[in-house]
């Protein structure tokens, strides 16, 4: 077993290969899918591949038009004149695992947001209070060049810890575990960032951050999984998650 196994397995992570793909599991194995060992594990589909459902505009109570089911992906279409806006899942969560694939468009940006709290009124955007990681063209998008904004990174809070992204146009497999602040991320089976929440270390990290304006910046232990309108095409699929 791999020193990567290794640490999945004392985290609780499903193991992984590098090329994100689960041990033990299938190369044709359906997209968008749960298998029984998932379901009795407590793991929920966050798309049904066809449908939005599921999901909401943040700030608002249906999914933007820009963003659409098709192909069995979850799609930004980047040049969309309307209907656009971040994407947040529908319930909320406090400890969880979530797992997803997804793909950027050349010189594209766009994130996995986490604890997010859907108060438009009071905070503008979702990053006014979730976390994100950060999804990147790392070649062809200028954020490339600024350390903490590349692709994995916990956001301009901390660098993960190897680079394991793939090219452009390429799927890319995440899993992320946050459990009793303890957070956790994972890109194509590699552990990347591993940090704790809301403990002195993390406020110093917020302090010296974008986000030290923000008071209610990670204030919450419970809240919405968003996905970033970053102005750009990105694409997602097998989005799962579970409750611990």
């Amino acid at each position: 077993m791999t020193k990567t196994l290794l640490i999945a397995a004392a985290l609780g992570l499903t193991a992984y290969s590098c090329s994100g793909q689960k041990h033990g599991q299938a190369n044709n194995t359906p997209e968008n899918t749960l298998s029984k060992k998932e379901k009795a594990a407590g793991w929920k589909l966050l798309f049904d591949g066809k449908t939005t459902a599921g999901w909401h505009t943040y700030g608002t109570t249906a999914p933007g038009t820009a963003w659409q089911a098709a192909d069995g992906t979850l799609h930004l279409d980047g040049n969309a004149r309307e209907g656009r806006g971040d994407l947040i899942s529908d319930e909320e969560y406090g400890n969880f695992e979530l797992q997803l694939d997804w793909k950027i468009s050349e010189k594209g940006n766009s994130g996995i947001c986490l604890y997010v709290i859907d108060n438009k009124d009071k905070y503008k955007y979702m990053w006014y209070t979730g976390l994100e990681m950060q999804i990147l063209d790392n070649d062809g998008h200028p954020d490339g060049k600024i350390t903490k904004h590349r692709a994995g990174d916990l956001y301009d809070l901390i660098k993960s810890s190897s680079e394991p992204v793939k090219a452009v146009g390429e799927w890319n497999h995440v899993a992320i575990k946050s459990l009793n602040g303890k957070l956790d991320f994972y890109l194509n089976g590699v552990h990347i960032v591993d940090t704790h929440l809301w403990d002195d270390n993390w406020r110093n990290l917020v302090a010296g951050s974008k986000f030290k304006g923000l008071p209610d910046f990670t204030a919450f232990k419970s809240g919405h999984i968003g996905l970033q309108d970053h102005g750009n095409t990105v694409w997602f699929r097998n989005i799962k998650v579970r409750k611990l």
